[in-house]
């Protein structure tokens, strides 16, 4: 009556009732078998341990993540020295390779400009001739000389400074 009422044939409506236990019935299976997992893993953890083993457990725990804490901060302050340092160090380079007299072959002399963060250091420029070599070496800050540069020293000290690229 309540088919004909509605409009549906009653063979649908069982089929659908029929889909929709099914579909139940599958869910309770796996939920059945998620709870048989659970209770598994839970039997494994307490194997031999009661109440006071469980809290030594977890006291050992806590105190380990108190290690690793102050550790972190330990190893956050040592990284805090290491960048400090690093400012002191010289960490740019140009290095320019050349003849500095036209009969001489080889390039064999050179000018090496050496950079700290700030663009602070030096440069050295030895000179090969045939009767030795000659080293200088001309102070740099802010990255400028008080001592005119040579071209070569320019060009080391561009190169240090990251406004020219290598060849």
């Amino acid at each position: 009556m309540i088919s004909q009422y509605l409009g549906f044939d009653s063979d649908y409506i069982i089929i659908g009732l029929a889909a929709a236990l099914l579909l139940l019935l599958i869910l309770v299976i796996a939920n059945i078998v998620q709870m048989h997992k659970l209770k598994k893993n839970y039997r494994i953890f307490m194997t031999g341990k009661d109440a006071k083993n469980l809290e030594t457990v977890i006291i050992e725990r806590l105190q380990q993540v108190d290690d690793l804490i102050a550790s972190n901060e330990s190893n956050e302050k040592s990284i805090e020295n290491i960048v400090k340092e690093m400012r002191l160090t010289y960490q740019k380079m140009g290095l320019i390779k050349y003849d500095a007299f036209h009969e001489m072959g080889g390039k064999l002399s050179f000018s090496l400009a050496m950079l700290d963060m700030r663009n602070n250091g030096f440069i050295i420029n030895a000179m090969h001739t045939r009767e030795g070599c000659y080293t200088y070496i001309k102070e740099i800050v802010d990255g400028n000389s008080i001592i005119v540069l040579s071209e070569e020293e320019k060009e080391a000290l561009d190169r240090a400074m990251g406004l020219k690229q290598s060849q």
